[in-house]
């Protein structure tokens, strides 16, 4: 029995309940089965296509939405993979406030190291010095000039230091044998004067690998530059056989005269500092002058130059004219050659170039160092301390001083 499918034709709509005439024909007309089957096929793939249009949209309107979404810190920092200019500007910034935090307590920890090596060197060459003592009952002369003249004349004689003098003391018994002591220190054949020893090096000057060598003064002799030097008197270099510190020259000095003022109270040893400028004399341990191995205070004393007296006064009309620690004048280190004198006060260095008559006949240095606020200094008793650059001046006259007869308490 043929069915009747309800469907208007084109044109307009059947009247309810009438059949069209048509259609039954088209339904028994061979192959419509198989047409109406594709185009079911047809319709059924449009629908499927547009669902999944319909989902590819959907799936994107939601991820668009999650990407929307907010996210926490560690999902920021998992989905980046490299820094902005912006944090890595930050972070180069941080780091030079550290590096700058960190550098002066660095620095500080290091230069606290070089004081304490300093000091036991110093310390060393006070033991070196009692040692000597002990052996000859008498301490090292400060140098080994001609005698004849009470005043002292650094380069008469052989001209040897107290440094020389004690080497056997301090572990440097070849060192010494191979001094000539019939020869000046200037002619010595093996040249041992021109060695240069650990214990004598502050590691603050940096004094390793630099020399003195001065064709009018040295002959074209090399020496070995140092950073340690003796108090020989509060006066100048010249005077201290008449105003004696505790290593001077002419007569011998027994342990008690040097401990006539207390061997806590009295100044022994200090530093010197050196310049690459082969010219200048400062630090030369092997050779008895001023800056070399040498120091005094230049604070005068309050009466005549009389030799064979005793006694010593400071005059306060030097004052502000001495030799304190780190001196930056008016009076500089009197050297035979200061060459340079621009750069050596850019050093902090001053000095001036000794002359016979006149203002500059005369011989001081001052003591000196790199180390913050002062020099360190060896007591004759044997202990070291720091003394500042700002002390009393007639107190440390009357500390370099054996012949004063005052108490002073050392700072």
């Amino acid at each position: 029995m043929a069915r009747t499918v309800a469907r208007a034709p084109v044109g307009g709509d059947l009247p309810a309940g009438r059949a069209s005439p048509v259609l039954p024909e088209i339904a028994n007309m061979p192959g419509f089965c198989l047409i109406f089957r594709r185009a079911s096929v047809q319709l059924q793939l449009t629908r499927n296509v547009g669902a999944v249009i319909r989902g590819e949209s959907l799936i994107t309107a939601s991820l668009s939405s999650l990407a929307a979404m907010p996210r926490t810190p560690r999902e920021r920092q998992i989905s980046r993979s490299a820094f902005t200019l912006v944090e890595l500007l930050v972070v180069i910034a941080i780091i030079g406030i550290l590096v700058q935090l960190l550098l002066p307590a660095v620095q500080s920890a290091r230069e606290a190291s070089r004081r304490v090596s300093c000091q036991n060197n110093l310390r060393q060459l006070a033991i070196a010095i009692h040692n000597y003592a002990d052996s000859l009952k008498v301490y090292p002369a400060s140098g080994i000039v001609d005698t004849t003249s009470p005043q002292y004349d650094p380069k008469s004689g052989t001209m040897f230091s107290w440094i020389v003098l004690i080497l056997p003391y301090m572990e440097q018994g070849n060192l010494h044998a191979q001094f000539d002591f019939n020869q000046s220190v200037l002619a010595q054949p093996n040249n041992p004067q021109a060695a240069q020893i650990s214990t004598l090096l502050c590691p603050s000057d940096g004094a390793k690998g630099r020399f003195y060598t001065d064709p009018a003064h040295t002959g074209g002799k090399t020496l070995g530059k140092g950073n340690y030097a003796a108090f020989v008197g509060p006066f100048h270099i010249e005077y201290q056989s008449r105003f004696p510190g505790a290593l001077t020259s002419h007569d011998p000095q027994t342990p008690a005269i040097v401990g006539q003022d207390g061997t806590s109270a009295t100044f022994m040893l200090s530093e010197v500092r050196t310049r690459e400028e082969p010219t200048d004399q400062r630090g030369a341990w092997a050779v008895g002058w001023t800056g070399a191995s040498q120091l005094t205070f230049d604070m005068h004393h309050d009466g005549g130059v009389v030799f064979g007296e005793s006694g010593y006064v400071a005059n306060p009309a030097s004052l502000g004219a001495t030799q304190p620690p780190n001196n930056q004048g008016p009076n500089f280190d009197m050297i035979y050659n200061c060459a340079s004198p621009a750069d050596a006060q850019l050093r902090r260095m001053p000095c001036s170039t000794w002359g016979p008559g006149g203002s500059f006949a005369y011989l001081s240095a001052a003591p000196r160092s790199h180390h913050p606020g002062g020099v360190n200094v060896a007591y004759v008793d044997g202990h070291v301390a720091l003394v500042p650059d700002h002390i009393d001046e007639t107190m440390m006259a009357y500390l370099i001083s054996i012949e004063d007869g005052q108490a002073v308490q050392a700072p």
